[in-house]
């Protein structure tokens, strides 16, 4: 059984139908909507500040979501997928948005609707990305536009995809 831990007086929410790894740790201050799966080793730790998570959300193995006291909450929309081992610092991600495996997205951060972070990638503090754009590189800079329907759909289903092997395990 995944790790649900009080802190500070807030006790994780968890919504229906969520697969939480047994090795997840889920602390404090934490909104997970339904049908999301937190998966092997994901630390969500809302010690300091808020974390809220949509609905359909996947945070794949190994990732690690925290904020800064006071100053940055972190705030991911539905049908997300967040790659093996990323980072999310106090950043926002919009709906149907990729965070491709081992990126990094620092405080104050926006990701927008369907936009996708190429895997390796860092996001600096207060960057805007754009809806439906690809970001690449150290730090992340513009790569191009995308169709936001094809980037929809690919985004949604990658997140179905989640929702699925999540059940595998059940």
């Amino acid at each position: 059984m995944a790790l649900i831990r009080s802190v500070r007086g807030f006790t994780p929410q968890i919504g229906k139908n969520v697969f939480l790894a047994e090795n997840a740790a889920i602390i404090g201050d934490v909104i997970i909507g339904d049908d999301c799966s937190i998966w092997y080793g994901v630390v969500l730790r809302g010690d300091v500040n808020s974390i809220r998570i949509g609905d359909r959300v996947n945070i794949q193995d190994g990732s690690v979501v925290h904020t800064l006291y006071e100053k940055s909450v972190a705030i991911i929309g539905d049908d997300v997928s967040i790659g093996h081992n990323v980072t999310i610092h106090g950043a926002k991600i919009e709906n149907g948005a990729l965070i491709g495996i081992g990126s990094v997205v620092l405080d104050h951060a926006v990701i927008g609707e369907g936009a996708i972070i190429a895997a390796g990638s860092v996001v600096l503090s207060g960057t805007q990305v754009e809806a439906g754009s690809i970001y690449a590189g150290v730090p992340a800079k513009f790569v191009k536009k995308v169709d936001p329907e094809q980037s929809k759909e690919i985004n949604q289903k990658i997140a179905k995809n989640y929702l699925m092997y999540s059940e595998w395990y059940r």
